[in-house]
């Protein structure tokens, strides 16, 4: 016999190792440690679970995300009601409390975008500028810091 014909043909192969994939035609074949060229599925972000018990509602499955993006909306009603201050303020303090909710809680459901890490920088990078420059707004800022004001001065006066 030819050592060809002897040879298993990729088809024929039946793999019970853990590594078989599925081929094109359903049937597993020999799978391969490198990564895919097209990824197909995503992982869930850590965190990214249910914060209430499958069996409760979706509001309450979803509180996290909800109460962030309430005080949102309410922050924004306010700013339309040319309550700006108030309102820029309460969007930051919703977006720290995000941070906050990432850090604390094992599932926050839809708040987890990201990694726990990246979730908690974003939003306690954005909710701290957006609160900061909402203290710092004029007329009559409630925040004043020097260095601003004369790096401002400098800027507009020369």
């Amino acid at each position: 016999m030819p050592a060809d014909e002897n040879a298993e043909r990729p088809e024929d192969v039946t793999v019970k190792d853990p590594v078989a994939v599925p081929g094109a035609d359903g049937r597993p074949r020999r799978g391969t440690r490198r990564f895919p060229l097209f990824t197909r599925d995503t992982a869930r972000p850590e965190g990214g679970g249910r914060a209430a018990p499958g069996g409760a509602p979706a509001p309450a499955r979803q509180w996290p995300i909800l109460s962030v993006l309430i005080v949102v909306g309410l922050g924004l009603f306010l700013t339309a009601l040319d309550v700006f201050r108030l309102g820029t303020l309460l969007i930051g303090i919703a977006l720290l409390a995000g941070a906050a909710l990432r850090w604390t809680l094992p599932d926050v459901g839809m708040l987890a975008v990201r990694s726990r890490f990246t979730d908690i920088a974003t939003y306690g990078v954005l909710g701290g500028a957006i609160s900061l420059l909402a203290l710092m707004a004029q007329p009559d800022p409630w925040l004043e810091i020097p260095f601003l004001s004369d790096t401002l001065h400098f800027t507009v006066s020369q």
